[in-house]
């Protein structure tokens, strides 16, 4: 029988063979017959053989040659004859070949049984028991280590004949020949096949571990596993390699292409025909209707083993009638279905979403297309970005530009990205409309509608929207998503790939002229159907930002009847007024509208949302107007506004904005009206002097902030919903409402009386105030908090920023719940220290404490503050205490403390008990030696170190125990001398070049700086050095200009010795690309891997000089080398585009004698 063992590998799926077959025999035995004529065969057939004709099969030792051909061969044949377990040397090797074997990299192995019953062989019985009996007398004065030996021999004979193979016992020799040549030239074609049409696929190594992961081949059950993406993702090209990789493992396979498209054409039981003939190996018009062709597939294929790839299917029917049930077909059967529609693949059924490539991957294709090769022409390099950002990381557009700009010259490139950019492939764009066609009308409503007007747009805004228009708006978005047209970003976004959006936008433009089209996005469109008066009843959305002025008519939307959405930022137009809105309108919104009301006329009863911010109004409209569905009413910044409307037709408004209305003198009595309401802002309203009393039950967030002339709080009346917000923080107050405290002292959550400028203390009755969440009190008169201030038993956040507090109430350590306090006090030249009282294990909640800038000095620190268990956040930076108490090496949950800046420091009492921090800011803290403790080394946590613009000449040798520090800044540090050695984690460092000892010491300890940086696959080191003028010299190679490219020298890679490249450049480097190049029989250039190298957060000025560190792992993708080793790289090659700067490089080894580096100009090579 022959094997069915996988000719694919479940990790590298393309290994490069040295050999086809290996032969494993024992040569006295088959050598002159069965094994000799097997060979021949083989030979015959083309198939590239191994077989040792020199073996001599004496004693335990096979030759490293032997052991490299098993290695490098795709199938062991293993000859098992009468005689073979008495062979130690074929023992040793079937070892090696099932060792092979288990390392799932690809290789076959198949037992054949030559005169021997296999279960002699399984067993170890009759003249397998009689060499093993020898062998354990022989080994048996060795001990256990002998006998163990001995029994890996039983193991892996057992372990082997357990394989499918050929037992050719009984029958004609040479028919059994022919028919295992044959079975071995059929697979190896196969395998063949795939190699050479899929080895250039980008990414396809991943793509095929990920699936085979769901398809689980090994498990004898049926699957059916979808494969879901957008169109022109590469569903198709997927399907293909997984079916051509895997195909010979099952008796029967059929790759069904473009269902969609053959089922429109035909009809579903051609395909079903077209099923049968390939599975059943005979063509024939198997069923005439799609009812008998369920029925016969079900029944001829229940008990075969099958794989079937149903490529793009979009309908339930095609499903339904090719591979209705996994009952259909024999154990092992595995379906794989590419779909755009991820509904029409069962809940229970996994899905493999192919998602669009990655910047390295998509650079990588086009450049296959445009180039014929890897890395392209410096001159085009610019280009090539721009096509590959404009595409997204979609195969179909990369491979379509790719070839539209193959062999052309510099200046059609130039012609040809600008069109490319301006308007999508229309091959592109029909393969893309194919989702849009198969969508429901107001499905495709919605869609337009979010690729012409609402990409973008958060999810919540845009449900508003749609429902606004009476869509089903939560189906639509589900339908979309399902069929991958539309996203929801990590924003909370709806997004869409960019050549989706094109198509969408492509349909409505298909809709003629301007005026004729159903939607407008586009400026230019816009003045056209304004100034023109061409716009027409198709006219359903308008949405764009304006900000010329426009001379329109005044009928310019006379005829737009059915406009639903009108969206206008930025507007001006002349002087006269528009005499037409169309009452259809749900969303009306238009920044900066130009006139002083709207039209008397206009009465949209369905318009939900009115956005008129930083309009030009008086007045909204005189009397009241009906508009039952109106939820939102934004006015603010409208600085002329001087009166709000009647609010007694909308019975529905939830939110009221009139911010910023600096000339609003009076609000309308009837907003009482609004029961409805949630939130009501009148934030700095100059002018307003009165509120009327307010009559609702939902009202949650109510702003006053900045009302200046407000005297009197706003009454409230109704039974409120439990959570309030009321920010008061008007100046013209200078008392907090007594009735605001009686009234709400349970319901109200967060209170803001921030800039309530002549506040100078807050009412003791405010501690009443049970269900108080977050308070804020960001006063610059404010000179005390009440003495109960401990009885806000819920109070979680305390502001109080930029006070003239300077003693806390002792209450405060009561507030048990409270998780934030700030009394920064930057803004204020308040010379009055701060006074912290002691904890006395108050404080249990406590995360975050600020006191920046507080002035303190000793003693103004709790000696207790150790007692703060749940400190995670400390800011002390900016006091001038000149020491710390001592319990503060007790804060065990401290994540993060800043010091920096307390100029008048001596020393930190410890760090014993601060496990957990991660940052720890010391900089600019006059630090001498010994100021910094020793035991610093003991903060296993610490990431982030700070000692920048201290005073000390040594730091303490510790710091080379912090095994997670990653970053570490000396900036500054003018008297420092020396250097303990560092961290093996080490990543970033921060320096100054003028300082030629720390400089020296960087370079002369380069290999303590990460323990096996060789095994790292990320940037081991970063260095930023200000101050400089030139690369040094220590780095042999330099360029200057886009990139610097060394040709490395014959066996540069010695596994044990080499560290890494060492890169050195000028300037700021806002990305760069990494490459390892070798150039093959075809010149085609190879890429193995390539990195992004960026600028740190805190990268100093453009004239600092880098220092970076890769190691070869940071290069080097094994999945991805085919076979070569990487002394068959023969180059590396940095590139980065933007300006040109100078760039340095060196090969870095561990055995290198110590490294001398001079800092002095250096002539460049």
């Amino acid at each position: 029988m022959a094997s069915s063992s996988s000719f694919a590998s479940n990790s590298q799926y393309y290994p490069r063979w040295k050999y086809d077959v290996f032969l494993s025999f024992r040569g006295e035995d088959t050598r002159k017959t069965f094994t000799g004529h097997l060979y021949e065969g083989l030979k015959n057939r083309g198939i590239f053989t191994f077989q040792d004709d020199k073996r001599l099969e004496h004693g335990d030792s096979i030759p490293t040659e032997l052991l490299k051909a098993i290695k490098d061969s795709q199938v062991a044949l293993v000859v098992f004859s009468r005689n073979y377990a008495t062979s130690r040397w074929c023992l040793n090797e079937l070892v090696k070949i099932m060792e092979c074997k288990e390392e799932k990299n690809g290789q076959i192995v198949i037992p054949i049984f030559y005169d021997v019953d296999p279960s002699h062989v399984r067993h170890q019985s009759e003249s397998f028991a009689e060499a093993f009996a020898k062998h354990e007398l022989r080994y048996k004065d060795d001990g256990d280590e002998g006998m163990q030996k001995v029994q890996g021999w039983r193991n892996i004979l057992t372990a082997a004949a357990d394989l499918k193979g050929y037992d050719i016992r009984d029958g004609i020799e040479a028919e059994y020949i022919q028919q295992i040549v044959d079975h071995i030239s059929s697979k190896l074609c196969k395998s063949a096949y795939s190699l050479s049409s899929l080895q250039d696929v980008v990414g396809i190594n991943a793509h095929l571990e990920k699936l085979e992961s769901l398809l689980q081949i090994e498990v004898n059950d049926v699957r059916i596993v979808g494969i879901w993406g957008i169109g022109g993702v590469g569903k198709t090209t997927i399907a293909k390699a997984i079916f051509d990789t895997l195909s010979y493992q099952f008796k029967a396979s059929c790759f069904l292409a473009d269902v969609k498209e053959n089922a429109n054409y035909n009809q579903l039981h051609s395909l079903q025909n077209a099923l049968l003939s390939e599975l059943l190996r005979k063509k024939d018009d198997y069923v005439n209707n799609k009812y008998d062709g369920k029925y016969m597939i079900q029944s001829r294929l229940c008990s075969m083993k099958v794989l079937i790839v149903l490529d793009d299917i979009d309908h339930g029917d095609h499903l339904e009638y090719l591979a209705g049930d996994v009952g259909w077909f024999g154990n092992g059967s595995r379906i794989v279905v590419t779909t755009r529609n991820k509904h029409l693949i069962e809940k229970d059924d996994p899905i493999y979403e192919v998602s669009t490539l990655s910047d390295q991957e998509a650079i990588q294709l086009f450049n296959q297309h445009a180039f014929r090769k890897e890395i392209p022409d410096e001159r085009f390099m610019k280009f090539s970005l721009e096509v590959v950002n404009h595409a997204k990381g979609l195969p179909l557009a990369l491979k379509v530009w790719g070839s539209l700009l193959h062999n052309k010259g510099l200046t059609q490139w130039t012609s040809t990205v600008d069109q490319i950019k301006k308007n999508s492939s229309l091959e592109i764009v029909k393969k893309l409309k194919v989702s849009y066609d198969g969508l429901e009308l107001e499905e495709q409503k919605i869609f337009l509608d979010i690729a012409c007007l609402l990409r973008g747009k958060g999810k919540k805004l845009v449900m508003q929207i749609l429902e606004s228009c009476d869509f089903g708006a939560e189906h639509g978005l589900d339908v979309l998503i399902d069929k991958s047209l539309v996203f929801i970003s990590k924003n909370d976004e709806i997004e869409m790939h960019d050549l989706i959006q094109d198509m969408g936008r492509y349909v409505v433009k298909m809709q003629k002229d301007s005026g004729e089209q159903s939607r407008l996005w586009d400026v230019e469109d816009f003045e056209e159907v304004m100034v023109n008066n061409t716009g027409t009843k198709a006219m359903e959305a308008i949405w764009t930002y304006h900000v010329k002025k426009l001379c329109f008519t005044k009928k310019a939307m006379k005829n737009m009847k059915r406009l639903r959405l009108l969206s206008i930022f930025g507007f001006q137009a002349c002087d006269d007024s528009i005499e037409y809105l169309p009452n259809n309108l749900r969303w009306f919104a238009c920044r900066s509208y130009p006139w002083e009301s709207l039209l008397e006329s206009f009465e949209p009863k369905k318009l939900v949302y009115l956005d008129l911010q930083s309009s030009s109004l008086r007045q909204l409209w005189t009397g009241a107007k009906h508009l039952p569905s109106l939820r939102e009413l934004d006015l603010s910044y409208s600085k002329s506004l001087m009166r709000t409307p009647d609010f007694t037709g909308m019975p529905n408004l939830e939110y009221l904005y009139l911010s910023k209305c600096k000339n609003l003198e009076e609000v309308h009595h009837s907003v009482g009206s609004c029961r409805k309401l949630i939130q009501l802002h009148l934030t700095y309203c100059k002018r307003l002097k009165r509120f009327p009393c307010v009559n609702v039950e939902s009202i949650k967030h109510l702003h006053l902030d900045d009302c200046h002339s407000l005297e009197k709080f706003p009454e409230i009346l109704g039974r409120m919903k439990p959570e309030l917000e009321i920010r008061m923080n008007c100046s013209g107050l200078r008392e907090i409402p007594s009735s605001i405290i009686q009234q709400y002292a349970c319901r109200l959550t967060v209170l803001n009386l921030s800039s309530m400028e002549n506040l100078v203390a807050l009412p003791s009755n405010i501690c009443k105030l049970k269900g108080l969440v977050k308070l804020i009190v960001c006063c610059s008169k404010l000179e005390s908090l009440p003495e109960e201030i401990g009885d806000l038993e819920n109070l979680k956040e305390l502001h109080a920023r930029d006070t003239l507090i300077s003693r806390l109430p002792s209450s405060i350590v009561c507030l048990n719940k409270v998780k934030l306090l700030t009394f920064f006090r930057q803004k204020l030249k308040y010379e009055v220290s701060f006074v912290f009282p002691e904890v006395n294990e108050g404080l249990r909640s406590l995360e975050d404490l600020d006191l920046s800038y507080c002035k303190l000095i000793d003693g103004g620190l709790p000696e207790d503050i150790g007692c703060l268990s749940s400190l995670k956040k400390l800011y002390l930076n900016r006091n001038n205490f000149e020491h710390l108490p001592q319990s503060i090496a007790q804060l065990s949950a401290l994540q993060s403390l800043d010091l920096s800046e307390c100029y008048k420091l001596k020393e930190f009492p410890g760090f014993t008990g601060m496990l957990n921090l991660i940052t720890l800011k010391l900089n600019c803290c006059n630090l001498i030696d010994g100021g910094l403790p020793e035991d610093i080394g003991c903060l296993s946590s610490l990431k982030e170190l700070n000692l920048s613009g201290n005073s000390f000449e040594y730091l303490p040798r510790s710091i080379a125990q912090l095994g997670a520090l990653r970053s570490l800044d000396l900036s500054d540090c003018k008297r420092l001398t020396q250097l303990p050695e560092f961290p093996q984690q080490l990543h970033t460092i921060n320096a100054d070049w003028s300082n030629d000892w720390i400089c020296n010491s960087l370079f002369q300890n380069i290999s303590l700086l990460q323990h096996d940086i060789s095994a790292s696959d990320s940037l081991s080191l970063r260095v930023f050095m200000s101050l400089a003028e030139n690369i040094p010299r220590w780095f042999h190679h330099q360029e200057n200009g886009f990139s610097i490219s060394l040709k490395l020298p014959e066996n540069w890679y010695v596994s044990d010795n080499f560290l890494g490249f060492a890169l050195c450049y000028s300037g700021k480097l806002i990305n760069a690309e990494a490459h390892l190049i070798c150039y093959d029989g075809r010149l085609v250039t190879r890429i193995i891997q390539k990195i992004a190298l960026s600028n740190h957060s805190e990268c100093p000025a453009e004239s600092a000089m880098h220092f970076f560190l890769i190691p070869l792992a940071g290069l080097w993708d094994t999945s991805k080398a085919n076979g070569r080793t990487p002394n068959e790289y023969g180059r590396i090659r940095l590139y980065s585009p933007g300006e040109r700067k100078e760039f340095g490089l060196r090969l870095l080894y561990k055995d290198e004698p110590k490294l001398e580096a001079s800092f002095s100009s250096s002539q460049k090579q």
